[in-house]
């Protein structure tokens, strides 16, 4: 969860890494009870269609016990698994305060969360899209390992210019990735499992491109923050995204800086197609997509 640029000085009240206190016992029921529906819709949903790391995460950290989950406790058991915590900040961060935090196994989370008329639709992440959607998976070890390099990775971004190539890997994997297993496509980014409509749209609908994940493909291609994907790229194996993410991208900065973007709605040769979409959705003009 980012804002583009450097960091300037956190806002009032705020840590000089931008952290503040979730101050968990100040929510009020109203609050817990946003959750509660939020996660029982989703987990009624999700199986079947989550990846199992995401399915097992769900389940090691209790995320239905009492609500809005205390960053504390679920930390406790995070940690035990793959050294990762949960940090409150005060909303978006700058990126290089986001990449140093993931860098060092810390994820940045909102604390507040949407109100009553907006669980369909959120256009800032709250605390059910930060912890809901991306903690579960930081309790696998490989995909952990993943998100570590990528922070790593996001601050030497920074230094080169290059920051919206990389920012397109994590948008197609972290927030809207799809994984390939033996019984079918599954979900395992962020912004598709904390969101109802995006959880059928990204499997069933037969709008959108489904196609194989390749890493330079990935960071020529623009993407759309306000409504369903056009097109969702799909990893072989959480094990195969992480080695691809570990390697020198320096060589791969210098062909991209020489490269044109791709369109949203293309179709390369080179692409292994699991689903050619029609882009029925988006040529109809679309809506905005839930979180």
């Amino acid at each position: 969860m980012s804002a583009d640029g450097f960091s300037a000085a956190p806002p009032p009240g705020a840590r000089p890494d931008w952290t503040i206190d979730q101050d968990w016992a100040s929510y009020a029921p109203a609050e817990h009870e946003v959750w509660m529906t939020l996660y029982a819709r989703q987990a009624e949903l999700l199986p079947g269609r989550a990846c199992d790391a995401f399915l097992n995460g769900m389940q090691a950290l209790d995320l239905h016990r009492g609500g809005i989950p205390d960053f504390e406790r679920i930390n406790q058991e995070l940690q035990r698994l793959t050294g990762w915590s949960v940090v409150a900040v005060p909303g978006l961060v700058p990126d290089d305060v986001f990449f140093e935090h993931l860098a060092n196994r810390r994820f940045p989370a909102g604390r507040f969360i949407r109100k009553p008329h907006e669980l369909d639709y959120l256009q800032e992440p709250d605390v059910f899209h930060d912890v809901f959607g991306h903690v579960p998976m930081l309790t696998d070890p490989i995909f952990a390992d993943y998100m570590q390099a990528y922070g790593q990775g996001g601050l030497k971004a920074l230094g080169r210019g290059q920051l919206h190539n990389l920012a397109r890997l994590y948008w197609y994997t972290v927030e809207f990735g799809l994984m390939e297993t033996p019984k079918g496509l599954r979900i395992y980014g962020a912004g598709i499992v904390s969101s109802h409509a995006e959880s059928i749209f990204a499997l069933d609908d037969p709008s959108p491109n489904r196609i194989g994940f390749d890493l330079e493909r990935v960071m020529r291609t623009p993407y759309r923050i306000d409504d369903f994907q056009q097109i969702y790229f799909v990893i072989p194996s959480l094990k195969a995204l992480r080695e691809t993410t570990l390697a020198d991208f320096s060589a791969i900065y210098e062909r991209l800086a020489a490269a044109p973007d791709i369109a949203i709605d293309a179709m390369e040769p080179g692409d292994r197609i699991f689903t050619c979409g029609t882009q029925a959705y988006a040529n109809a003009g679309g809506r905005p997509a839930g979180r």
